[in-house]
């Protein structure tokens, strides 16, 4: 049983391990990608890295289909894989926001992207949930899939690879190539790295950017937290009635069902705080959103129950959808006058990661360390108060720092 996995060597629990892995996918986009950033914006081949990560990320993920019993090294850089070619393409994807949109329609096309993106998963997962589900115990899933080996499970993954490089052709149709005309001159790594450190000189001028990185950077510790791990949490804390009355622990299938709701609630969030955004300004809007986050840390600590987790799991997509795209197109709005997309948005995103990185340390330290998973939302809620107040904190509007100002 994977749920009570251990390395004997190290007393290791499963629900730390896969946290740990997702750790080390984001801890690898966050080394790596700042610098293809800056040859990205050098040679004018952002659409070329969006596409290698994408396929890094598609082939990891159709590669679990061979994960089982006695692979678990496998499975688990697979894990690793994937979760990188997923972060490291959207660093390059989100740089082509300021490309294709004015600054006064960034709020809502950030938005309308994770709208279909939130619909799309509900498609995939209901697909994905034929293939598992055996409601009858014949041992054929309502697909007519064999439940043997874990056939079903397996075909999920491959699926999925299937389905994220499918769709991704639709954007590497139509996002432009090289809209500034740049050409490779010379040496593209020193040039690389050239252009990364004249976008980072920049980037510390701007204190209104430096505050709002720092904001996003703990506001995003707690929301990706939440996010990969939630179905860890709940597994082992939440409760439900079986057949007969009795006491169970909560079903794959209430769990499944459960992110239907996440991504079907999140698609209306994304819209519904953009109109919040419009009406009362962007950091405004984010601020409420991070006291919302706060108070569904605190009655996440006290849920027991399976109702209790539904309506836990339609707040969290309520405000996820509105804190990711308005994250984002905040930032976008906060962008200096530059052509430099890749590279500013890299530090975007290596704060995401980074961020991400240590709130799944910190949630599988925390469980190693007590062995309880509640202990986990305490330690997540205090990102929430941090960022609060750093949201607080940010500049209305820019404010230049002297020049070699750090």
């Amino acid at each position: 049983d994977g749920q009570d996995l251990v390395l004997r060597d190290h007393g290791i629990p499963a629900q730390s391990l896969y946290s740990y892995a997702l750790s080390a996918g984001f801890l690898l986009v966050a080394v790596i990608t700042p610098l293809l950033s800056g040859i990205a914006d050098h040679t004018g081949s952002k659409k070329k890295f969006l596409k290698a990560f994408c396929y890094l990320g598609a082939a990891s993920c159709a590669g679990l289909f061979f994960f089982g019993p006695g692979s678990l090294w496998l499975g688990l850089g697979l894990v690793m894989l994937a979760c990188a070619g997923f972060s490291g393409s959207l660093i390059f994807y989100d740089a082509f926001l300021p490309e294709i949109a004015e600054p006064g329609d960034h709020d809502r096309i950030s938005a309308r992207g994770y709208t279909m993106g939130y619909l799309g998963s509900v498609l995939l997962l209901v697909l994905n949930l034929a293939m598992v589900m055996d409601p009858d115990g014949d041992g054929t899933t309502l697909l007519g899939i064999p439940d043997r080996d874990g056939l079903p499970a397996r075909l999920t993954f491959l699926t999925v690879g299937l389905w994220w490089a499918g769709f991704a052709q639709f954007a590497f149709r139509v996002l432009p190539d090289n809209p500034y005309g740049r050409k490779a001159s010379g040496q593209v790594l020193l040039n690389g790295y050239r252009e990364l450190r004249k976008v980072w000189k920049e980037l510390r001028r701007t204190r209104r950017l430096n505050a709002y990185l720092m904001a996003f950077f703990v506001f995003n510790m707690g929301i990706q937290t939440i996010m990969y791990l939630a179905v860890t949490y709940a597994k082992e804390v939440v409760k439900d009635h079986g057949p007969d009355g009795e006491v169970v622990p909560i079903g794959d299938e209430s769990l499944i069902g459960s992110i239907l709701l996440i991504q079907l609630v999140a698609a209306v969030g994304a819209m519904l705080f953009v109109r919040v955004s419009q009406r009362f300004g962007n950091l405004a809007a984010l601020t409420i959103a991070c006291g919302i986050w706060l108070a569904l840390c605190v009655a996440a600590y006290g849920v027991h129950w399976a109702s209790e987790f539904y309506l836990l799991a339609a707040g969290v997509g309520l405000v996820m959808g509105g804190s990711q795209a308005l994250s984002r197109s905040t930032y976008a709005k906060f962008l200096p006058d530059t052509i430099d997309h890749a590279s500013y948005f890299s530090f975007y995103d290596v704060s995401y990661y980074v961020g991400t990185v240590l709130g799944t340390l910190a949630y599988g330290l925390v469980y190693q360390l007590t062995g309880d998973l509640r202990n986990t939302v305490v330690i997540i809620g205090s990102f929430f108060v941090v960022a609060l107040v750093l949201l607080i904190l940010v500049p209305r509007t820019e404010v230049a720092m002297r020049s070699g100002a750090t």
